[in-house]
């Protein structure tokens, strides 16, 4: 993935679910991980830190208080990555159309699952080394060509934000040598997939970092799967 044998990445929502397994998954390859989670949910975190006390940090941080980001933005300064991955996601109750979803509660996914995540990018970009990756976790139901059902349409909503936020970010730092990657992880069986999710996490998120292994140093933006297949925007 870089041209250092110790590979090391900042992620950023690794609490739980996906998140957790592409931090213990790295921590297998021999990465050197800063993890995050916000506060009082970075136990599991702790408790993976004992086994690999040399090779990964934890840190505390809410994505969505901008206070918070700057303050471990101060706390990793001088820190350079090979990746910055930015794994954050709620959604609103399934049944919910925009018709009936609360402003609060459109407000609360937005921020979470757009605004957030860019946020992070732009306070830590310049900790990514020149050739590194920047990554975000984004979701193949942010495709707009493949919304042919309808259905969870403010999380399609809101990860359909992020990819065009990414975009943005993209277009203004046309001459920047970085891969940018969404990526999406199909339909996996975590608290927020289900359990009738089609992929379990060690189908998805080995599969996961080896396409963005594999994609490393191809510059520009890239909306993947995690098998490496091009997701229509």
């Amino acid at each position: 993935m870089t041209t250092s044998s110790t590979p090391s990445v900042l992620l950023i929502g690794a609490s739980r679910g996906l998140g957790y397994a592409l931090a213990e998954t790295m921590l297998q390859r021999g990465y050197q991980v800063v993890a995050t989670g916000r506060q009082h949910s970075t136990a599991r975190l702790e408790a993976l830190a004992t086994r690999y006390p040399t090779t990964l940090r934890v840190q505390r941080v809410d994505i969505t208080v901008p206070e918070q980001v700057s303050a471990l933005h101060q706390r990793l300064l001088g820190c350079e990555f090979d990746m910055l991955f930015v794994n954050a996601g709620v959604k609103n109750n399934d049944g919910e159309t925009i018709a009936d979803v609360s402003t609060d509660e459109f407000i609360r996914v937005m921020v979470t699952n757009a605004l957030s995540p860019l946020r992070v990018i732009e306070a830590f970009k310049d900790n990514v080394i020149p050739s590194g990756t920047i990554a975000v976790m984004s979701s193949g139901q942010g495709s707009l060509t493949n919304n042919t059902n309808g259905n969870y349409e403010v999380y399609r909503g809101s990860k359909a934000a992020l990819n065009m936020l990414m975009r943005s970010f993209a277009a203004r730092h046309q001459e920047d040598g970085r891969t940018l990657l969404l990526m999406a992880p199909g339909w996996v069986r975590t608290d927020m997939g289900g359990p009738e999710a089609r992929l379990s996490i060690d189908e998805s998120i080995p599969n996961l970092l080896n396409t963005m292994e594999a994609w490393q140093g191809r510059t520009g933006l890239h909306y993947l799967d995690y098998l490496g297949r091009v997701v229509p925007w």
